[in-house]
């Protein structure tokens, strides 16, 4: 092959390869959440096609969320004397603030377990190292408190497949979730081995009233306080008002 031929195929390579179809194509419906003060809950739909059919015995798709991860701290209450106080506590650095994991089947059938474990399938494979109290039921008690708010979610609902190449999950956001950048990681799994991974992401912000109260009680703690106070207050007043007998 002479020079002109290898320069050639050189440059049809890129055109190749845009040309071949992607076997995994995933999309979100939004790409951002708002927070307002009549928020409840959102659900996002992730959904996709692919190339081979889904299904046992085809590709399986495994979808990961992840929200903003920060500081959390697990405090043990301890009765004195008929009270309770804060006893012992553990804290934990960047815990996740949102997870969720679903497959078209657990990622447990899908995938090894070094896969799980190296790519952060499953809430297991979440790296909580604490300081201070450092007793399992800390870990335990983080684990029980985030899937009790639906904070941390794992197979709580499977990946549906339909036409045998189209998939979708519904991704449910609680009232509690928190602002931020979220990634949602969308993996084909063939034989055991992840051969294709899409990555998405959205933006959850809080807008109108809602920021403003955020921006008060961040900016000017003693200012919210106050209004706090006051609104307290006036409720109390508005209440005896509302139910005096007389």
């Amino acid at each position: 092959m002479g020079w002109a031929a290898c320069l050639a195929a050189l440059l049809l390579l890129p055109a190749l390869a845009f040309a071949q179809p992607s076997p995994l194509v995933a999309r979100l419906s939004t790409e951002r959440v708002a927070i307002t003060t009549a928020f409840v809950g959102e659900s996002i739909l992730v959904f996709g096609s692919t190339e081979e059919p889904l299904g046992p015995g085809g590709d399986e798709v495994i979808i990961l969320a992840r929200g903003p991860s920060g500081p959390f701290v697990v405090r043990r209450k301890v009765e004195v004397l008929g009270l309770w106080f804060n006893g012992p506590s553990a804290r934990f650095e960047n815990v996740p603030g949102f997870y969720a994991v679903a497959g078209t089947r657990p990622a447990s059938l899908l995938l090894p377990e070094d896969v799980r474990q190296a790519r952060g399938i499953g809430l297991a494979t979440i790296p909580l190292n604490s300081t201070g109290a450092r007793a399992p039921g800390f870990r335990r008690a983080l684990a029980s408190l985030k899937q009790s708010a639906n904070l941390w979610q794992e197979d709580a609902q499977p990946i549906e497949i339909a036409g045998s190449r189209l998939f979708n999950l519904r991704l449910p956001l609680p009232s509690t979730v928190q602002p931020g950048s979220y990634r949602v990681e969308v993996m084909l799994v063939r034989a055991r081995r992840v051969v294709a991974t899409e990555q998405l992401g959205f933006i959850v912000e809080r807008v109108g009233t809602a920021a403003e109260i955020e921006r008060v009680a961040r900016g000017q703690p003693v200012l919210y306080a106050l209004i706090c106070i006051i609104l307290a207050a006036l409720a109390g007043w508005l209440g005896s008002v509302l139910f005096r007998r007389n």
